[in-house]
């Protein structure tokens, strides 16, 4: 196959096109500049640099041409801060773009796309009482993302949405996105956090998740993707162990009391002029349950197992790295 990853010198998108490359198919990437000289990149990937949001109609399509899958590995996240209303920048990002790819993919005869989105939307759909696309801007987004994805979906073009959980794994020369644990349980001498947990799989797995739905992905389908679940108090202490802080405690405490941070999380958003994607304390609600999610949701996709340990450890191992030596890197922003 001929494909073309959007995202394709990324975290997900480079391990998806080394995998690909190395199994004999031929991978372009379009890619916003620069690009490190520590990332390991399949030499063997044409690379075109350009933004995706300003790149015009022909321009897509002359890089579209004669291929025979699209990937999309770009947008922003949740983590990403804009000022209000947020949801508008998503659709600057993950929305209006990816319609525009995909109506160009179709055109020149593309017969398979596969968009990252985000296990957000699974659990959004799977428990309709919580109202998640009400309350969360960056849910909502996501959701919008899979209807107009799948709206594209026939017998000649096969579209799938990977809806992924938190990922694990690293790319020299680029800040990992768990930052944000250096930052939240580097100070505190006690870690006080809510109940539930939360499904995980590593950068190798995703990589395997997309080049396997390229092959045996159905026409019109969303797949939940999960292989490691796992309690936030098993996975404070892996990240506190691989910051060399394994005595610290870590406290599950009732949605009451954490109820508190999340309320001065929220005051500081608003002091900031931030909305955020995910709204703090309706967010507590989801984040104390365990969004786990079964392999079996995903068997079709053939992910292979993997040491997760070490995945968490070389993740904030380096995200720490980075913050005590304020290391040159790329951070995940919107341009």
């Amino acid at each position: 196959m001929k494909i073309i990853i959007v995202g394709g010198t990324g975290l997900l998108g480079s391990a998806a096109a080394k995998l690909m490359i190395e199994n004999g198919h031929e991978v372009e990437a379009l890619s916003l500049p620069p690009i490190p000289s520590e990332l390991d990149l399949p030499k063997e990937m044409i690379i075109h640099l350009n933004n995706y949001t300003t790149m015009s109609d022909l321009e897509i399509e002359s890089i579209f041409k004669e291929k025979d899958a699209f990937v999309f590995a770009a947008g922003v996240d949740e983590r990403v801060e804009f000022e209000a209303p947020v949801y508008k920048a998503y659709e600057m990002y993950n929305i209006k773009p990816l319609e525009r790819m995909l109506k160009i993919a179709k055109k020149v005869g593309i017969k398979h796309a596969v968009i990252l989105g985000s296990y957000f939307s699974y659990f959004a759909k799977l428990w309709k009482h919580m109202d998640l696309e009400k309350h969360h801007p960056y849910i909502r987004s996501r959701l919008e993302q899979e209807r107009v994805s799948l709206s594209f979906a026939d017998e000649n073009f096969y579209v799938n949405v990977l809806e992924l959980p938190y990922i694990f794994g690293i790319q020299k020369g680029r800040k990992p996105v768990w930052s944000i644990f250096i930052e939240q349980f580097e100070k505190p001498k006690t870690i006080l956090f809510p109940k539930g947990g939360t499904s995980m799989v590593t950068v190798h797995q995703v990589a395997h998740a997309i080049y396997h739905s390229l092959l045996y992905g159905e026409m019109k389908k969303c797949y939940p993707i999960g292989y490691f679940n796992m309690k936030w108090k098993v996975l404070i202490k892996k990240v506190l162990n691989a910051m060399e802080m394994p005595n610290k405690k870590v406290i599950t405490v009732p949605n009451f009391l954490a109820l508190i941070g999340f309320v001065r999380l929220n005051k500081e958003y608003k002091k900031k002029g931030i909305e955020p994607g995910l709204s703090p304390i309706q967010f507590l609600k989801l984040m104390s349950k365990k969004t786990f999610i079964s392999s079996d949701l995903s068997h079709q996709l053939k992910l292979p197992n993997d040491d997760i340990n070490q995945a968490i450890f070389d993740s904030i191992s380096y995200a720490y790295q980075i913050h005590q030596t304020n290391l040159d890197v790329l951070e995940m922003k919107a341009k």
